[in-house]
């Protein structure tokens, strides 16, 4: 997978895994990976899946309907990736924390839905639930911060509220945050999202 990989300055630190929204590249959060934690190692990776030339994380039938099967692929092989930057880059596997926007926010939800050893964390903006009717992993205590939109068209409140219950009975402890907007990441919500991570 295309990916950008930077050291950070405090190997204690955890390795922050950014995932861009549809048509977005990884160069697209190392901003916010910055803003999040400047002294984190980060690991920015590209979607595999072009949709009308834009890359995305996994296949969609049309707006906010999911390709189950690619999805479960392509968590796959997410996982996998992340096991092998691991070992080449020598970064702590069991200490990764997901960033992701949109798209990159619904694939890092599928991680957590599909691998209990997947992420240590998750800071998930904007997403929406990536699987109906299925099991979860067992997630006691992991922390997961989900930033949402009360008139995001894209990811309504309900489904904001339907993915915050699903990982809280899978045990992880999570923070829904909301802002007035739409589906756009505010600096508000970027500054709430510091504000949470700064307390892991």
């Amino acid at each position: 997978m295309k990916h950008i990989f930077k050291p950070g300055t405090d190997p204690e630190k955890p390795t922050l895994l950014l995932l861009h929204g549809t048509g977005g590249t990884e160069q697209d959060l190392l901003g916010l990976g910055q803003e999040i934690d400047s002294e984190a190692s980060v690991l920015s990776i590209r979607g595999n899946v072009t949709e009308n030339g834009m890359p995305r994380f996994f296949k969609r039938l049309s707006e906010g309907v999911f390709d189950i099967e690619d999805l479960k692929f392509r968590t796959k092989e997410l996982y996998e990736f992340i096991e092998d930057a691991a070992k080449e880059y020598k970064f702590d596997r069991s200490n990764v924390i997901a960033i992701g926007y949109s798209n990159g926010a619904n694939i890092a939800g599928s991680l957590l839905f599909h691998y209990g050893d997947a992420l240590r964390g998750a800071i998930l903006h904007h997403p929406m639930v990536p699987v109906r009717d299925m099991e979860l992993p067992d997630l006691t205590g992991t922390p997961v911060f989900i930033g949402a939109g009360t008139n995001d068209p894209l990811c309504t409140a309900e489904e904001s509220e339907d993915l915050n219950r699903l990982l809280k009975d899978a045990g992880a402890s999570v923070e829904l945050h909301w802002e007035n907007q739409g589906h756009q990441l505010t600096m508000s919500e970027v500054q709430a999202a510091k504000q949470w991570y700064s307390k892991l």
